[in-house]
C-alpha cells in the first residue's frame, strides 16, 4: 500500500473498542498468533492499533495495514472473549475504512481485482470450470504439475492452480430446477440459496440438499437469477460492492413465500444473517433486511429442529468433522451438524484435535495471504490426519478446497463431504460420495 486516499470513511465506534480489556484469552484462539506469537497480530493487538487510528495516535500505512491484512476473519477469538467484544464488526469496519484511506501496489491490486472480477459472478464461474475440464481433460494440467512448470508462474498464480478442484462435466452443466414439491405431507416451504462456488464446483452439495429437504417433507423454491450475496466482498472490505449484492439477493427472495431461506455455505450464512445490521441505518432498507436475516436458516440448524420422517440407512464409516469457522464461529451452529451425523446408524463420528482452530481458507485468505494460510491449513490438516478418519465432513466449501489441496501436496487421500451429502446417502440408501 502507499498513497493515502482522502475520502469520507465510517471507522469503527468508540465505543466497541473499549469493550476490549486485553485480558488475553483471544490469544490462543487466534490462528495468526499462533503463528507467529506477535501482539499486532492477535485480536487485541489489532484492536490496539484501531485505537490508536481512532484518536489520532497513529497514521495509516503499509506496516500498520498489513496485521489487518494478515486476520483471517475467522472469529474464533468470538466465543473466547468474556467481554463479548464485536470483533467481527471491529475488522469489518476497519477494512472498509483501510480499502477507501489506501492505495496497494499495482500487482496486489490487479491481483484482488481479478479475484472478484470472477468469484461473485456464477456465469463467469460457469465458463472458467469449462475450460478447467478441458485443462484436466486435455491431461495438460498432470503435464503441468509433474513438469514442475507451476515453478515459473508468479507464486500466486501458482497456488490458485493448486487449489483447483476435480471438475466434471456435471458440474459445467449443472441446473437447479425451479421447485422441488415435497414427499409425502407437506411441512415447509423453503428457499434455496444456491451460492455461488457451491453451485458451480459442488453443485452435490445443492443436489444432496434438495433431495434431503425433500425427503422431509418441505417443498423448496430456488429463486432464478441468483447473484452473489456479497459474503466475500464484505469480509475484505469492499463495502459498497458487497451492499448491492445484498440488496439485489433481498429483492429476489422478496418474491418468493418461504417458511425459511436455506443456506448450505458457513460462509454465506453468516453474511445473510447479517444483512440486518448492515441495513440497520438504511430507512429504506432496514425492515427488509431484517425479515429476510430473520428467515436465513443453515441446512443442519434447520434439519435439527425439524423432526426426521425420513429413515436413515446405515453408513458404515469413521467420519471426522470439522468445524468451519462462520459456522461455529460467527453462526455458534456446532452442535447440529453432529447431530445431523450422530443420527445415522452405524456412522462413527471423530472429533478433530484442536478442531475450533481455522483451516486457512477463510474467503479469499488463501488467495491474498498463501504463506499464512500454507501455515495454518498444515496444522489443520496434521490435526486430521492423526484421528484416522476414513472420510471428512466440512460445511463450507473453502474449507473442503483448502484442505484437499494440502492432502493432495502430501500425496495423501482423504474424501470429504458435506454433511447434508451424507446424510443424503444414508436417506437414499447410497454409498458415500467420492
Amino acid at each position: 500500500m502507499s498513497a493515502v486516499v482522502q475520502e469520507t470513511v465510517t471507522p469503527p465506534r468508540r465505543s466497541l473498542l473499549d469493550d476490549c480489556v486485553h485480558c488475553g484469552f483471544c490469544l490462543p484462539a487466534c490462528p495468526t498468533y499462533v503463528s507467529w506469537g506477535e501482539e499486532m497480530d492477535s485480536p487485541r493487538g489489532r484492536i490496539d492499533l484501531m485505537r490508536g487510528l481512532a484518536e489520532g495516535k497513529i497514521a495509516w500505512s503499509e506496516s500498520v495495514a498489513v496485521h489487518f491484512d494478515r486476520c483471517l476473519g475467522c472469529m474464533g477469538c468470538m466465543p473466547a472473549c468474556p467481554s463479548g467484544v464485536k470483533y467481527d464488526v471491529l475488522i469489518e469496519r476497519t477494512r472498509a475504512e483501510m480499502e477507501k484511506r489506501l492505495e496497494r501496489p499495482r500487482a496486489e491490486e490487479f491481483h484482488r481485482e481479478m479475484i472478484f472480477a470472477l468469484f461473485p459472478h456464477p456465469g463467469r464461474l460457469r465458463a472458467v470450470a469449462a475450460l478447467l475440464w478441458l485443462y484436466a481433460e486435455s491431461g495438460l494440467q498432470g503435464l503441468v504439475r509433474k513438469s514442475g512448470l507451476l515453478r515459473l508462474l508468479p507464486r500466486r498464480l501458482a497456488r490458485m492452480e493448486e487449489l483447483l478442484p476435480r471438475v466434471t462435466l456435471h458440474q459445467v452443466a449443472a441446473r437447479l430446477p425451479e421447485r422441488v414439491p415435497a414427499k409425502g405431507e407437506r411441512r415447509a416451504r423453503v428457499a434455496l440459496l444456491s451460492g455461488c462456488i457451491q453451485r458451480v464446483f459442488f453443485p452435490g452439495v445443492n443436489d444432496a440438499t434438495l433431495r434431503v429437504l425433500s425427503a422431509e417433507g418441505c417443498e423448496i423454491v430456488v429463486p432464478r437469477d441468483q447473484g452473489c450475496c456479497g459474503a466475500l466482498s464484505i469480509h475484505a472490505g469492499r463495502e459498497e460492492e458487497a451492499l448491492s449484492f445484498a440488496r439485489e439477493t433481498i429483492a429476489r427472495f422478496e418474491e418468493e413465500e418461504a417458511d425459511a431461506i436455506i443456506v448450505n455455505a458457513a460462509g454465506c450464512g453468516s453474511n445473510l444473517k447479517d444483512y440486518g445490521r448492515l441495513f440497520a441505518s438504511d430507512p429504506k432498507w432496514a425492515a427488509r433486511a431484517a425479515a429476510f436475516s430473520a428467515k436465513v436458516r443453515d441446512i443442519s440448524e434447520f434439519l435439527a429442529a425439524l423432526p426426521p420422517v425420513a429413515p436413515r440407512h446405515p453408513i458404515r464409516a469413521r467420519v471426522a468433522y470439522h468445524d468451519s469457522c462462520h459456522l461455529a464461529h460467527a453462526q455458534r451452529i456446532r452442535g447440529e451438524p453432529r447431530q445431523l451425523l450422530a443420527g445415522i446408524p452405524g456412522l462413527d463420528l471423530i472429533e478433530i484435535p484442536e478442531g475450533d482452530q481455522c483451516c486457512g481458507s477463510a474467503g479469499i485468505y488463501n488467495l491474498v495471504q498463501p504463506e499464512s494460510s500454507e501455515e495454518i491449513g498444515a496444522r489443520k490438516v496434521d490435526n486430521v490426519l492423526s484421528v484416522g478418519a476414513e472420510y471428512l465432513a466440512s460445511a463450507n466449501p473453502g474449507c473442503t478446497l483448502q484442505i484437499q489441496k494440502i492432502l493432495r501436496q502430501r500425496g495423501k487421500t482423504l474424501p470429504a463431504a458435506h454433511p447434508v451429502e451424507i446424510l443424503d446417502a444414508s436417506l437414499s440408501g447410497r454409498s458415500l460420495p467420492r
